[in-house]
């Protein structure tokens, strides 16, 4: 026997809500969003609900078709496309054909049927959302699905042949109430859009994400804007569980949003068949550029892009389809409501698999995009009889495991989060010494490579679902961008996500910016095993295993501290100052003593020529960025020559260590470390003399000398 769905807490509506903004993402106390799932005692790991490990939930029943016709026409979605949208939701049986016994949806015939059809009439041609309801066996716990289909999809991170989508509605059959909607996003390595216990009285929205048709959710009072959050007393349009592992993203809740309608910026690719763009094949007739996303969405070439573009535009409804003979009229298309079961003849939606238009560097080649070919049909999907399938968030599931038992408690599954952004120069930092991150001016595409299936990012943010236990190899790119890749390892202790990137971030740098660090082990004499790279402001940038010969994609304005370590858990360093170089390899680094030395001398002695370039200028009356005149200030010049004794003293180290005096390397590096303090005292004498950027720079470095130095003297290895 079930017990009675609980009531779920609501929250106040006001008219008027905008968009959502990038600081609102990050504003809100983590505490009051996981108020908003409600019905969860404390939150469940975000490494989340696995559709495929947790035990199996009921069989269903296939509902009576009387019954089931009420249920779809009480839930039929209002769905609200963007105003550049071409693929409406339509009849696939206009476009089948007979193969053999068979009866098959072609591509080509669809895409250009459809184009031909849509321009005779002005309108979107046969606009109808199938449906397909079943309910759980000895549960009062029911299920309406509604799938829609167009011909085609276009996106950022795959396009393909037909295109389908599904609503599910998930309905207590003794009390009338709906428990739980699941919107399907882009795929199964990226979260559904979810929302528990939404209002009875109020039909679904569907906000349809150009191009992918990928479904989010609005339950709110702007019916076509999604909201992520629950902002000044309004609702969330999705409950899914909030973030947990990288503390500056902690509080957005993880699903695939619309990143347009969060004034994110989204640039879309145009497909290739046989080596020409799709609008120029022989089997086209009537499809043109024209037929396609907007140019003025769509990207090229990331590689003629010299920096990520800002003027993407926002997304804006166009079409709105409403279910026919619904009472309150706010759509501009009226569609039919039929059963799957008049499509389920169909065995096949077919196509070439199509590539992208220009080489995505690393992980967008034919070879693993699988997620770039021809749909399956749905009635031989998991999902089709058993709905539950596609709950993506374990809190939901969790929920709807304790109000039913036709339905199985959920299994934790590996998830891979990141959040991406770019490296920028620093304001506070001496020109070209020093770099700072910001948030990226368009989203950007993650794919770890075992997967082979690219998602993208929203408001910066990467997820990536359902990953096995493993080593992988996870690459970001953005149009205009160099390409980030790192090794990150995925265990099985149940600990949640693994968070790629240093700290969880993953800077990217504009092309025009950028230099590459490459690191060659391969004549290395050391088991390396991992490499770190630290700017002087930014900290650090990149921290990944190392297995092998590495590059990485550096800002040519920063100043870095590239780290290796190796097997015995040894440490080395080196100073990387780009400048104008295009390309800096440090070929076999090393580790111990003599690395770490010499990374001493050279990171003070570039401190002391800043610093008496600082004194020079000082001596001509030069007062910029805070600096005084009147001749050769007697503390910057006892501050230059503190520096230059740390030089003296870390050479001394480095030689003894590369002569294996261990002994003397050890007494050299004391004094290394007294004559630190030293520094760091006339740095507070000189500091009214000095540029502002030159003394927060100086401090930066000290930190990290201090830090070395005291490596250096641990290090067991010469």
């Amino acid at each position: 026997m079930e017990s009675d769905p609980p009531e779920s807490p609501r929250f106040p509506q006001t008219s008027g809500v905008g968009t959502v903004s990038a600081d609102d993402l990050t504003s809100i106390n983590r505490r009051s969003f996981l108020t908003t799932i409600g019905a969860v005692a404390g939150a469940t790991s975000i490494a989340g609900c696995s559709t495929f490990d947790h035990e199996s939930d009921a069989a269903t029943t296939e509902m009576s078709e009387e019954r089931a016709r009420e249920l779809a026409e009480q839930f039929a979605p209002t769905l609200y496309f963007d105003e550049h949208e071409q693929w409406f939701p339509t009849d696939p049986r206009a476009y089948t054909r007979a193969n053999g016994e068979e009866t098959v949806v072609d591509g080509f015939e669809a895409l250009d049927g459809y184009t031909e059809g849509s321009k005779e009439s002005d309108a979107p041609p046969d606009p109808t959302v199938f449906f397909h309801a079943m309910e759980y066996e000895d549960s009062p716990l029911a299920v309406v699905q509604f799938w829609y289909y167009s011909v085609f999809d276009q996106f950022t991170t795959n396009f393909h042949w037909h295109d389908w989508e599904v609503l599910h509605v998930f309905v207590d059959t003794d009390s009338g109430e709906p428990q739980l909607y699941v919107g399907s996003s882009h795929s199964s390595s990226v979260p559904n859009n979810e929302f528990l216990d939404p209002e009875t009285q109020q039909v679904p929205r569907i906000l349809s994400e150009l191009g992918s048709h990928s479904s989010a959710l609005s339950v709110n009072d702007v019916a076509d804007r999604f909201q992520r959050l629950p902002i000044d007393g309004t609702i969330a349009d999705i409950t899914n569980s909030a973030i947990e592992s990288i503390e500056n993203i902690a509080n957005i809740p993880l699903a695939y949003g619309l990143p347009r309608d969060e004034g994110s910026r989204l640039p879309y690719v145009v497909p290739e068949l046989d080596d020409k763009p799709l609008y120029e094949h022989g089997q086209l007739p009537s499809v043109s550029r024209d037929d396609l996303v907007a140019e003025e969405l769509t990207i090229r070439s990331f590689a003629d892009l010299t920096s990520p573009p800002g003027d993407l535009a926002d997304r804006s409804t166009g079409v709105v389809f409403q279910s026919a003979g619904r009472d309150e009229e706010v759509g501009d298309v009226e569609y039919d409501l039929v059963p799957t079961r008049e499509l389920e003849h169909i065995t096949d939606f077919s196509g070439p698999q199509l590539s992208f238009e220009f080489a995505i560097p690393a992980f967008a080649e034919d070879a693993i995009a699988s997620h770039i070919s021809t749909t399956g049909v749905p009635w031989e999907q998991p999902r089709y009889n058993d709905p539950a399938a596609d709950i993506s968030d374990s809190n939901h599931r969790a929920v709807l495991a304790d109000r039913y038992s036709a339905i199985a408690e959920p299994a934790s599954v590996n998830t891979v989060i990141t959040n991406v952004t770019e490296a920028i120069s620093s304001d506070k930092a001496p020109d070209g010494e020093g770099v700072t991150t910001g948030d990226l001016s368009v989203e950007s595409i993650a794919l770890l490579e075992s997967n082979a299936e690219a998602v993208p990012t929203f408001n910066g943010i990467a997820v990536v679902r359902d990953v096995q236990s493993g080593e992988h190899r996870l690459t970001v790119n953005a149009p205009g961008a160099e390409p980030h890749s790192e090794t990150l390892v995925i265990s099985t202790d149940g600990s949640g996500p693994t968070s790629a990137g240093a700290e969880g971030n993953v800077p990217l740098v504009a092309r025009e910016n950028a230099m590459k660090l490459e690191v060659g082990t391969n004549e290395s004499e050391t088991d390396l095993t991992d490499l770190v790279l630290e700017d002087d402001f930014a900290g650090r940038l990149y921290d990944a295993p190392l297995d092998g010969p590495d590059a990485v994609y550096v800002h040519r304005g920063g100043a870095y501290t590239t780290e290796v370590r190796d097997a015995e858990g040894e440490v080395g360093a080196y100073r990387i100052n780009p400048s104008t170089e295009n390309y800096v390899r440090l070929e076999a680094p090393r580790t111990g003593k003599e690395s770490l030395s010499n990374y001493l001398a050279d990171i003070a002695g570039e401190t002391a020529t800043a610093v008496e370039a600082a004194g020079t200028g000082n001596e001509t009356g030069d007062t910029t960025n805070g600096g005084t005149s009147g001749g050769q200030n007697n503390a910057i010049q006892g501050l230059t020559e503190a520096l230059e004794a740390v030089v003296e003293a870390a050479q001394r180290a480095a030689n003894d260590a590369a002569n294996g005096n261990k002994k003397q390397a050890n007494q050299n590096l004391d004094t290394v470390i007294e004559r630190l303090e030293r520094v760091q005292n006339r740095l507070d004498e000189a500091a009214e003399d000095l540029p502002k950027d030159l003394e927060r720079a100086i401090g930066h470095r000290l930190d990290q000398s201090q830090k070395r130095s005291n490596q250096a003297l641990a290090a067991k290895k010469l």
